[in-house]
């Protein structure tokens, strides 16, 4: 796969500029993966997962000895119940986010992108990581792990994932609802084209669980921006209704009518502990990385 493919879900050249970039407690503000790293669950029912290098305040009975005698490195166990963070990654697949306008890559394969590269940061520092996309219905389901290989899982899910029907994010929440057992992150990339008023009470409710939830609010510019100027056909791509207009019109009250809704939508979710981001598509998905790290406001 090239470093450049336009197309690939991976960006390899992307998680090389990562490899510096580490998600942990304390460094993240506003409810992202703030105290999210150090997991009550310990010990018991447990498939092993991987070595990692030993670090000051690691029990020593986790020591792997055997591990030691051949290296001369302390590495302990890590299991799949042990892992610091477990998160499940929801991925709106529905039609609406087919689009993409000016030469940049669609809704759908900036989200899968982001989903990625979220994907690659937490499993390389052992924490556990599961998908489900969805549009209209359910689509891949696949629980949390911490394996390395892992990541190719999920990959192949993003880019076998069809594009089209309408958004259902509230089932998908429910359906989350349903498998988070215990404490979780649930991170939400959608374009929320779900006018649904439960979309906010169920993610509130996951919050009053003590799941950490955030909404990534996937958006291209000409959504925010509405730049258009001539007579322009304009289409519902989860319809696929067509209708001609004059965009010289309607443009003032489309803002004022797409930015008081993506002002409700933060507000009702930051009243229930959720986090919001509003993504732009046209910031380059390291830049949003890194602001998701430092908690810098959008």
């Amino acid at each position: 796969m090239s470093d450049r493919d336009e197309s690939a879900v991976v960006d390899r050249a992307l998680l090389a500029r990562l490899s510096g970039l580490t998600l942990r407690a304390g460094q993240v503000v506003e409810g992202i993966l703030t105290g999210m790293h150090k997991s009550p669950h310990h010990g018991s029912s447990v498939e092993f997962a991987q070595h990692r290098e030993y670090s000051p305040g690691d029990e020593i009975r986790h020591i792997d000895w055997k591990a030691f005698a051949k290296s001369d490195r302390y590495y302990v166990k890590q299991f799949e119940d042990e892992t610091n963070l477990r998160c499940y990654l929801m991925l709106d697949t529905s039609g609406s986010m087919d689009y993409g306008g000016g030469g940049r890559p669609s809704k759908m394969l900036y989200a899968a992108r982001l989903a990625t590269a979220l994907a690659w940061l937490l499993l390389r520092q052992g924490d556990a990581v599961g998908l489900l996309t969805f549009g209209e219905r359910l689509g891949t389901y696949l629980p949390p792990r911490a394996r390395p290989d892992h990541f190719w899982r999920l990959v192949e899910a993003l880019e076998k994932a069809p594009v089209s029907g309408r958004t259902n994010v509230v089932g998908a929440l429910e359906r989350i609802a349903e498998v988070a057992g215990r404490r979780s992150l649930v991170i939400l990339l959608s374009d929320c084209m779900d006018f649904d008023h439960r979309l906010a009470g169920i993610a509130r409710q996951l919050r009053r669980r003590r799941h950490r939830v955030a909404v990534l609010h996937v958006l291209d510019p000409d959504e925010l921006d509405f730049p258009f100027k001539e007579l322009t056909e304009f289409e519902e791509l989860e319809t696929a209704e067509r209708e001609l207009a004059d965009p010289r019109g309607m443009r003032d009250a489309y803002l004022a009518e797409i930015r008081a809704w993506c002002e409700g939508l933060r507000r009702d979710l930051l009243d229930g502990d959720v986090t919001y981001r509003l993504v732009d598509t046209a910031v380059p998905i390291e830049r949003c990385l890194y602001d998701i790290v430092a908690g810098a406001a959008r």
